[in-house]
This record gives C-alpha cells, sequence and structure tokens, in this order.
C-alpha cells in the first residue's frame, strides 16, 4: 500500500452534511474514511451509503461491547448494509464475544478490529480502573486475545505498535488513532500520540486522523502532507 492507502480520516462532524462537504473537498486525496459514534448516530446507514457512493473504504467505529449474542447480532445488522471494510469492537467484551463478532463479520467480507486501549487513557487512568502493569502491557495482551479469537487486527495507540507488531507476528493488522502531522502541537485530550511515520516505522499498517485534517486550513494539503510522511 501507498501512504494514501494507509490514512483513514476520521469523519468527526455532527450532521451528514457537514461530512460529505468535506469528503468532498478532499476528493481523491483520501481514500479511506472512518465512521464513528457522532456521524452514525446522527445519519445512521446513510453515512455509509454516501460514502459507498462516492467509492470510498469505510472504517465503521462503534466499538461494539455487550454480550456475544447481542454483539453477533448488531455485526450482523450494520454489515448489511454493506460497503463496510473495518468494523470495531471492544477486546474488554471477551474472546468469546469478539469470536463471534469475527465470525458475523468474516461471512460478509468485513475486517474486525479489536480496540486495545483508547489514546486518551495512560497508565494512570487504567490503575484507577484496577489494571495492573503499564499500558503496553494491557495492550499487548487485549491484541493477543483479540488474534486468538479470530479478528483480523487491533486499534491501538502508536506508542503500543513495535510491541505488538513483536507479540502477534506479520499479517495482523494494527491500526492506530493519536497521530499527529510531524511538528504538530499537542493540547487535545489524546495522550499517548505520534506521527504519522512514527506509527508506520513501529509497525502499524493504517493511521486514523481527525482534527489535524478537519481543522486544517488547507485539507486536501493536510491529507497530502500525512499521506507522504507514511510513504516515507
Amino acid at each position: 500500500m501507498d501512504g494514501k492507502e494507509r490514512l483513514i480520516v476520521a469523519l468527526d462532524h455532527p450532521t451528514l452534511d457537514a461530512a460529505l462537504a468535506m469528503v468532498d473537498e478532499l476528493g481523491d486525496a483520501v481514500v479511506r474514511y472512518k465512521v464513528g459514534l457522532e456521524l452514525f448516530l446522527s445519519a445512521g446507514a446513510r453515512a455509509l451509503e454516501a460514502l459507498h457512493d462516492r467509492q470510498k473504504k469505510l472504517f465503521l467505529d462503534l466499538k461494539l461491547h455487550d454480550i456475544p449474542e447481542t454483539v453477533a447480532r448488531a455485526v450482523r445488522v450494520v454489515v448489511g448494509t454493506g460497503g463496510i471494510d473495518l468494523l470495531t469492537l471492544h477486546t474488554a467484551g471477551g474472546q468469546a464475544m469478539m469470536a463471534r463478532a469475527a465470525e458475523v463479520a468474516r461471512a460478509a467480507g468485513v475486517r474486525t478490529l479489536g480496540v486495545t486501549v483508547l489514546t486518551s487513557l495512560d497508565a494512570d487512568d487504567l490503575a484507577r480502573d484496577g489494571v495492573a502493569g503499564t499500558v503496553e502491557e494491557a495492550v499487548v495482551r487485549r491484541a493477543k486475545l483479540a488474534q486468538a479469537a479470530g479478528l483480523s487486527g487491533v486499534v491501538a495507540s502508536p506508542k503500543e505498535a513495535a510491541a505488538i507488531r513483536a507479540a502477534v507476528g506479520p499479517g495482523f493488522l494494527i491500526v492506530t488513532p493519536g497521530v499527529r502531522p510531524a511538528g504538530a502541537a499537542g493540547g487535545d485530550d489524546q495522550k499517548r500520540v505520534a506521527t504519522a511515520a512514527e506509527a508506520r516505522r513501529a509497525g502499524a499498517d493504517y493511521v486514523v486522523v481527525g482534527r489535524p485534517i478537519r481543522d486544517a486550513a488547507d485539507k486536501r494539503a493536510a491529507a497530502a502532507q500525512l499521506a507522504a510522511e507514511l510513504s516515507e
């Protein structure tokens, strides 16, 4: 894959019109988009259909987490809309839940990703929740559980990508949010971040970028810069 294929742009917008305005502005500079909770709750399947009509590849980020039967049925509903390439569920749901979800999604040609530890959390947050050890240890443990359950890959911060790759080997997808352009300032709620090039060198297959493109004065230029970093 070239850098453009590895870039996933998050459509963090409250309305479908606003999201599609950015998609149309970016044009052929971006081929993959993430639809998360905000847009999915606002527009539902219409968002997925609109991106499919524009021949974009779709990452549906719902972080499904419930009992195995409920998640399996939810997966069956969302993959039935068509056009989805990647779908997330939360590894905290356990191996049985992930295995059921992966089975249903695989039959529809959809790849599943297990969310390990959100990039807004650090070691202190995990300790307060009773999770022992470092963030990296928790992420690797959950990545191995996801692999055993038959998922296609995991979502984790760039800081843990190298450790995951060492633990799971090649062929298991690593998708990293918390990616910023080289030289960008911090200051938001994501605590474990890195540049696109750093994430790629650490073993990430795809990177998810939201605010650095959404809030850029020249969105196409911002996307092109990130794609170039991923091609290095």
